[in-house]
């Protein structure tokens, strides 16, 4: 882990990939223990007066869950051409 994540010291992150990072938006997967249990956390930020605040969040809290999401997503993408 390059970056220390712009997110509550509450929270461990065990580990984490930046998807994407400008000037003024930052986005991120992390793996994060919440209080004992483990989940998968998608950030954006958006950076105002060189501070990062947190504009989304998006939990994958279990497998199941993110099959259910991920089946949902592919129905769309042939759509995306």
């Amino acid at each position: 882990m390059s970056e220390t994540l712009p997110i509550s010291e509450a929270l461990k992150v065990l580990d984490h990939k930046t998807l994407y990072k400008t000037d003024k938006w930052w986005s991120a997967v992390a793996l994060l223990d919440s209080f004992g249990r483990k989940q998968i956390v998608v950030y954006l930020w958006l950076k105002k007066n060189e501070k990062w605040t947190r504009k989304q969040k998006f939990v994958v809290r279990s497998a199941t869950d993110w099959e259910k999401t991920k089946g949902i997503i592919e129905e769309f993408l042939p759509r995306l051409s």
